[in-house]
């Protein structure tokens, strides 16, 4: 394994406070991802679902995790089902996990080969009362290919239509919300790869460099160091191009006296980074570019501020919005006038700012959280504010991920260049 596993006790507790809020007699079922297909024999590399992963820590396909608190044999609790590995699967594919590694990784007693499957959940399920299905329901999801969670669930449903389903999403959005230490210390190894990453571009980037040569100067150093992939599709910028909040073509020379923005993050373990920087192309800002850029810092820091047990995530961003119509004001992209006529659903801050400033970070890089829930100690945050400003050819984002605490916050990427005098000064040392 290139990455280093967390211990098996991590998933054992995530799986009893899994259990604890399960009704009478659940059983819940957890599917892995698909590898996915491009053409011809080609796949894309395999990424495994979270949730199954939050619960067991199996990083490989066609696994199945059966949870049944309640059943009557304590060996059928848990079930972890896998692929049965074998010396001809290890020539052409490499060894899966045998069954004694399994155990020792996931602390799941009863694990059993995949063609055990159908007859353990057709014993079982005469014995369950209520069926758990997991499913996808993040407000950004946009799935056009049918998964394997979801194929399997309906089978499932089909071939057992009298037994009640229920959803554990809405459970685990709560659990995987709050992360628990050993969590936290994946996601600050994936911050410092991420830190690794930068050190590199800013030794790299001048004038005439392209911005997939950058892509690729982070890709290196976080292979490197562990990594297997970015944690996202990464964006870099330059000029014009960071005013586009999802650009990924990456395709266009950086010119001198340009800022590049730099939408990017390491995954470590399946745990996510998600760093944005911005650097001036020449190696030193404008007079303009450094007042804008200040003017992001600013509320970037004010805002983290802010960020604490209790807070609601809508009032946060309500007066993130207000951090920044002052910042706006200052640089002359809006007037009082602009503001006067302002309305809640329309704050004239938007037309330079459009984006929220927070979301959740963990296995998934928007990860999942209920935003109706105030803050908790434990939450990992982003904290992203921005400004664009497409007629001046300059978009200033910058980024950092935020552990809240009883206290305040931590800081993951305390530690990395974000300061404009930094930034500048490790560009020409």
């Amino acid at each position: 394994m290139r990455y280093e596993k967390l211990p098996s006790a991590l998933y054992t507790r995530n799986r009893k406070a899994l259990a604890d809020r399960l009704d009478s007699n659940g059983l819940s079922l957890f599917f892995s991802n698909d590898i996915y297909p491009t053409s011809a024999d080609g796949t894309m590399p395999f990424v495994q679902a979270t949730d199954i992963f939050y619960l067991s820590g199996v990083d490989q396909e066609e696994t199945i995790l059966l949870l049944f608190p309640e059943a009557h044999s304590d060996a059928d609790k848990e079930i972890l089902f896998m692929i049965e590995t074998s010396d001809e699967l290890a020539v052409w594919h490499g060894a899966k996990l045998t069954k004694k590694e399994a155990r020792e990784s996931t602390g799941i007693r009863n694990v059993q080969w995949l063609s055990a499957f159908e007859s353990t959940l057709h014993r079982l399920m005469a014995e369950a009362e209520l069926l758990y299905l997991n499913d996808n329901p993040h407000t950004r999801a946009s799935t056009r290919v049918e998964t394997r969670e979801v194929r399997e669930n309906k089978r499932v449903r089909e071939k057992y239509p009298n037994h009640i389903t229920a959803r554990t999403a809405p459970i685990l959005y709560d659990l995987r919300a709050v992360k628990h230490n050993s969590e936290i210390l994946q996601m600050q190894r994936a911050c410092d790869i991420t830190k690794a990453g930068l050190e590199r571009v800013l030794q790299f980037v001048k004038p005439g460099v392209m911005e997939y040569e950058i892509e690729s100067e982070f890709l290196h150093e976080f292979i490197r160091r562990g990594s297997r992939r970015f944690a996202y599709t990464p964006i870099v910028g330059s000029g014009a191009n960071a005013c586009v909040l999802h650009y990924v073509e990456n395709n266009k020379e950086c010119q001198a006296g340009d800022v590049v923005l730099m939408d990017v993050g390491a995954e470590y373990g399946n745990y996510a980074a998600d760093m944005t920087r911005c650097i001036p192309v020449s190696g030193k800002f404008s007079d303009r570019q450094l007042a804008v850029y200040n003017s992001v810092y600013s509320v970037m820091q004010d805002a983290m501020k802010l960020l604490r047990p209790g807070v609601s995530l809508h009032e946060y961003h309500k007066q993130v919005g207000e951090l920044m119509t002052k910042q706006l004001l200052d640089l002359k992209l809006i007037d009082k006038h602009d503001v006067s006529k302002q309305s809640a659903s329309s704050p004239a801050y938007k037309k330079y700012f459009m984006h929220g400033t927070s979301h959740f970070i963990g296995l998934d890089v928007h990860d999942v959280g209920h935003w109706q829930n105030p803050i908790q100690a434990g939450n990992v945050l982003t904290c992203e504010p921005g400004i664009y400003i497409p007629e001046e050819g300059l978009g200033i984002r910058l980024e950092n991920d935020i552990v809240i605490t009883e206290n305040g916050f931590v800081d993951l990427m305390a530690h990395i260049p974000i300061e404009a005098e930094e930034i500048q000064e490790s560009m020409n040392s």
